[in-house]
């Protein structure tokens, strides 16, 4: 199932539990992107070093497909 962009907008984030990427370089751990599991397989995406901006947010499919596309090399 699609989730609709409205229906990911209204999720709560307060107790999301984000989560930095490992592939982040130490040094720069506080300017990294943080991911959070906001469920059905959704995410939202977050700046550390900006973390007064609204999260973006991807349904299950959105994601899986950017995440193919990183493994496949699609934006090297």
């Amino acid at each position: 199932m699609h989730a609709r962009e409205s229906d990911l907008y209204a999720r709560d984030l307060t107790q999301a539990s984000w989560v930095k990427s490992t592939a982040c370089p130490y040094g720069y751990r506080p300017h990294c992107v943080e991911v959070a599991d906001i469920g059905d397989g959704a995410v939202a995406i977050r700046d550390s070093a900006h973390r007064e901006l609204p999260p973006l947010r991807f349904s299950a499919e959105e994601w899986a497909a950017f995440r193919d596309g990183v493994r496949e090399g699609e934006f090297g």
